[in-house]
């Protein structure tokens, strides 16, 4: 066992390493970076790094994966923009020698679309769509540490034209005794394309993030940060048609933000942060905040909640609902359904 773990300690500081630096919109199969948890999402992460019987959560960080969610079994929804919508289904086994496993199908649906041939003829309607398959594994190295690792084939089926991937999730916690405490660094999205939509082969989303929850003695809430895309320290991105910099054109002098905002700019882009408050025993609110999201979403003259996330959840012995909203765009908001049942 020990020599296993040094080989996914190995391999995990590779790639955290030498993997070439991407940002959004560089890189195929965004289905990757969607988050599967509403419990995630209500607070804006892509995962959550905290101890709790809750199965979907391990789906997005495999270090969580535990005995504990033997038997378990998840389902969620999510609609995006227009026809578009995201699923998922999940089941947890213990398997006692071989360790805890987690079995997740997720897909994306874009919807129907009407088929054209380069004359203007129809051709008929035709969908596309995204199948991520994940099978999961948790270990606990003692009281304190515990690793685990995600493979995930990944299906694309567009129109006529079909390619497949694969990426792996790599993820080590350090836990306090009393789970007050809790951080995650994880390597996502390691793999490549095995077959092409076309003959260009493209990167997968990989993200190198840092997440952690903390909650005071007593207090009825829990505060939770990410420090995500930390393989790529410039997140900025400059539209042309809005630029961040004004020239002169009598004088010539450019004017544009101070080296402190710049930094500070770059900086916040790579901060998510969120709180989860007990109202009752069992009856939980979530909220969220990211800046970079806020600043790529933000439309001029009109005022939007991009950037912000909300949520609740309402647990009982056997069963668990959360339901999150994160408003991405000004016209339109994800909403995450997800229940969980303890068979």
């Amino acid at each position: 066992m020990k020599r296993f773990q040094a080989i996914i300690l190995l391999v995990f500081s590779f790639y955290c390493f030498s993997a070439h630096p991407q940002v959004a919109g560089n890189a195929t199969l965004a289905v990757l970076d969607m988050p599967v948890s509403a419990r995630a999402a209500g607070v804006g992460f892509d995962f959550l790094s905290l101890y709790d019987d809750d199965l979907t959560l391990t789906l997005g960080n495999p270090s969580l994966i535990a005995p504990r969610h033997s038997g378990h079994l998840a389902a969620g929804f999510t609609n995006l923009f227009g026809s578009a919508n995201f699923g998922m289904v999940a089941y947890g086994r213990d398997f006692k020698h071989l360790g805890a496993f987690t079995f997740g199908l997720m897909y994306d649906s874009y919807g129907r679309f009407d088929g054209y041939d380069e004359a203007e003829n129809p051709t008929g309607s035709f969908t596309a769509a995204d199948y991520v398959f994940s099978i999961g594994w948790g270990h606990a190295v003692d009281e304190h540490v515990t690793i685990g690792a995600n493979f995930k084939p990944v299906l694309s089926h567009y129109e006529s034209y079909t390619a497949l991937a694969f990426g792996i999730d790599l993820a080590a916690t350090y836990m306090s005794l009393d789970h007050s405490f809790s951080a995650t660094l994880m390597g996502r999205n390691i793999g490549a394309q095995l077959t092409t939509l076309s003959d260009l082969s493209e990167r997968l989303p990989f993200e190198l993030s840092l997440a952690g929850s903390y909650k005071l003695q007593d207090a009825p809430f829990r505060l939770m940060f990410a420090l995500t895309e930390l393989q790529h320290w410039d997140l900025t991105y400059v539209d042309p048609l809005n630029p961040t910099t004004h020239t002169d054109p009598f004088t010539g002098q450019t004017t544009g933000p101070t080296p402190i905002a710049s930094f500070a700019d770059k900086l916040f882009r790579h901060l998510n942060v969120g709180i989860e408050l007990c109202v009752k025993q069992s009856v939980f609110a979530r909220l969220g905040y990211s800046y970079r999201q806020m600043v790529e979403m933000t439309a001029a003259d009109a005022f939007n909640l991009s950037g912000f996330s909300v949520g609740f959840g309402i647990r009982a012995k056997k069963f668990e609902f959360a339901f999150s909203r994160n408003g991405y765009h000004l016209s339109q908001a994800a909403n995450y359904i997800n229940v969980s049942l303890r068979l």
